[in-house]
């Protein structure tokens, strides 16, 4: 992988399985990917026409102009009250301006996580999780060693690390092997019945997961888990995707950055800093910007809490208890353009690292995109079947709608999802590095999707 901020690529996959429930409109991951697939054809999320309205307003009014350089709110909003906030509250307030929130304890109350896997005293309950899950294997970083803006990683059996751990505690929170955290276990892919969480509506429209969860092959699903010590370094999120981040028990202190402010903080070379608690970052010759860089957003997330992370805001994340947590990363039509920009930029920086060759390589252009899925997970021609995925799925929406002679819960969304997927597949099928794939298999072909979408947004535009 590239040195960098960026977090590995393609290090989660899981398939856990969602199911409607009915108080709430939330989702239960648990369930076999051919079932969750069958009951979840419909769009999953519940956006209406106001709402609709208003984002597909917004979306005009930016005119795919790249957003400025944004600065930190002074606090973060604390949503208490699950019965008091809709979906159209959080795209109105959170997911168009792209702003952070925390919900509260209220929101995961009756997760099965937060009842079996955490202590009466709300500590991690290792005899559980020995007892249920105590042979799979799980990747486990060090967080005393850096390895380019991240940390290496190995893997062992769950028992194992848990004996890690407990050791850790005992000896006052040190150990010869260094401070270890379990990071990014498919735990949902590997026990899809397990009931593990719900997951509340406003973050159903996740296009990353519903396009692995239809390949069945990976998926944006994690679980974390670590001594009061252990932490994330300074990055942002695959993708420019979306997270959430959930404690099952035990707090975490966030410290996040709006879109644009990570550049002050580049030092001479032009590399993002692997921590920015870190002293160097007050040495203006080696970090001549710094100076120029807001202070952080700081959240302190307790127990049952859940952080949205809005796209592109770089964070790093210090465990101050003994911690479990849950979190997804995911994009929908909310983010999409980042992604393609990020993509974009990708690009870029690999044709820039080798440029020298482009004369005398062959099939440069094509070696420039092998390079990029490598270092990123995807390239150019992935993400097309990315849109294709999603998109073919909110034309099927759109269509029975229209032969049912009217709009069921998952068409605004199915709208406006094909609103989005339409301005971004119209700007991939003209970039000159697109054009340069072989989409002579691709079924259907980009300018007939492209087409289709045209007509389907149209019709779905009608009053």
């Amino acid at each position: 992988m590239r040195a960098g901020p960026e977090p590995q690529a393609l290090v989660g996959q899981k398939r856990g399985d969602l199911r409607l429930l009915v108080p709430r409109l939330v989702l239960t991951v648990s369930a076999p990917a051919e079932v969750r697939r069958r009951v979840l054809r419909p769009v999953r999320s519940w956006m209406d026409r106001e709402t609709r309205d208003l984002a597909d307003r917004h979306f005009r009014g930016l005119g795919g102009d790249v957003p400025g350089v944004g600065q930190a709110p002074g606090r973060v909003a604390f949503v208490s009250e699950p019965g008091a906030f809709s979906y159209a509250d959080f795209v109105r307030s959170f997911l168009l301006p792209n702003l952070p929130c925390v919900f509260s304890s209220a929101f995961t109350q009756g997760w099965g996580s937060r009842r079996r896997w955490v202590t009466p005293a709300g500590r991690p309950d290792f005899d559980h999780l020995l007892r249920t899950y105590g042979d799979v294997v799980v990747p486990v970083a060090n967080c005393g060693v850096q390895e380019y803006n991240s940390n290496p990683k190995e893997h062992m059996p769950l028992r194992d690390y848990i004996t890690y751990w407990k050791e850790y505690i005992q000896a006052g929170y040190s150990s010869p092997r260094g401070c270890l955290y379990l990071k990014d276990w498919h735990l949902c892919r590997d026990f899809p019945m397990e009931d593990v969480f719900t997951l509340p509506v406003y973050f159903s429209s996740d296009w990353l997961n519903e396009f692995w969860d239809a390949l069945d092959v990976d998926d944006y699903r994690f679980v974390y888990a670590g001594p009061a010590g252990s932490w994330s370094p300074f990055h942002a999120d695959i993708f420019r995707s979306f997270s959430w981040s959930v404690n099952v028990c035990g707090r975490k202190k966030w410290l996040l950055f709006p879109p644009g402010q990570e550049e002050a903080l580049r030092d001479r070379h032009g590399n993002l800093p692997y921590d920015v608690t870190s002293p160097a970052l007050c040495d203006t010759h080696l970090h001549p910007q710094s100076q120029l860089a807001g202070p952080p957003l700081e959240i302190t997330q307790e127990a049952g809490e859940m952080v949205f992370v809005p796209s592109g805001w770089h964070h790093q994340v210090h465990n101050l208890d003994d911690t479990i947590s849950i979190n997804h990363n995911w994009i929908n039509g909310f983010n999409l353009a980042n992604m393609w920009r990020f993509l974009q930029q990708e690009l870029c920086a690999v044709q820039e690292e080798v440029s020298e060759w482009r004369d005398s390589m062959p099939d440069w252009h094509h070696h420039c995109q092998v390079i990029m899925r490598s270092c990123s997970g995807i390239n150019f021609e992935e993400f097309y079947h990315f849109l294709k995925v999603i998109a073919e799925k909110r034309l099927l929406v759109l269509r029975e709608a229209a032969a049912e002679d009217g709009a069921g819960l998952g068409f605004e969304q199915a709208a406006f999802d094909a609103g989005r997927i339409t301005e971004v597949l119209a700007s991939l099928v003209v970039h000159p590095d697109f054009q340069r794939v072989d989409t002579s298999a691709f079924s259907p072909q980009p300018k007939e999707l492209l087409q289709r979408l045209r007509e389907a947004v149209y019709a779905a535009a009608a009053p």
